[in-house]
């Protein structure tokens, strides 16, 4: 792992069909932005649900926790809806595990839309990748390169493990959240990919087993 490298130093030409790797974790506003972002950003990407995050608690904590870890990039969409957001995160997550990533302001539709928004700006989800590429590199977010040998938590582990997919499931995987205190209702693959931000493999295994997972209970169907 090579955590020092900045953006710029590690990507220095980014084209359209680039696939990035960075440490922090990224805040955005909707489902689309994340299904955006996630086709170009190998990283932990966590959606606000718009102004619902002003009262999801469960998620504010899992916000700090991330900024704790390695810090957090806000990318909202550059409306005034977007600042209001980054302002709120801004008010519970200390400054200095905090990057910031702006688009510009660019008037537009996007796609899936019938019409534009009430500002008339395109947000994350309708900018080409160039730009964000761009907002990245501003923001000056580091990247990691990883070996290929190295071993990453799966949605297969979990199964064969029982946290996912078996019977008592819910149960161990319960016991898991709480142990490594993380929100009870991540989804699985959301859980992947913060079980892989916070611990390696060998540290995954030892934190199912303190949680109680037998080697009889793995084979129960």
């Amino acid at each position: 792992v090579c955590p020092g490298y900045c953006f710029m130093q590690a990507i220095p030409d980014l084209r359209e069909k680039t696939m990035i790797k960075i440490e922090q974790a990224v805040i955005v506003e909707g489902k689309y932005d994340k299904i955006r972002l996630s086709s170009m950003l190998d990283a932990v990407i966590i959606e606000t649900d718009g102004f619902g995050i002003f009262k999801d608690k469960e998620k504010q904590r899992l916000i700090r926790k991330l900024a704790e870890k390695k810090g957090i990039l806000i990318l909202t969409d550059s409306d005034s809806a977007g600042f209001k957001i980054r302002s709120f995160i801004c008010g519970t997550v200390p400054p200095e595990k905090i990057f910031h990533a702006y688009i510009p302001d660019i008037f537009g539709k996007e796609r899936r839309k019938d019409a534009p928004s009430k500002e008339g700006k395109l947000g994350v989800e309708g900018v080409p990748n160039r730009i964000i590429f761009d907002a990245l590199r501003q923001a000056g977010v580091t990247c990691s390169i990883i070996s290929s040998a190295e071993r990453k938590i799966t949605k297969t582990d979990l199964y064969t493990d029982g946290i996912s997919g078996r019977k008592n499931s819910c149960k161990k995987r319960a016991a898991l959240l709480k142990y490594l205190d993380l929100p009870e209702h991540l989804s699985t693959n959301a859980l992947v990919q913060i079980l892989n931000m916070f611990l390696d493999f060998n540290a995954y295994k030892a934190a199912v087993k303190a949680c109680g997972v037998s080697e009889e209970e793995k084979t129960v169907d």
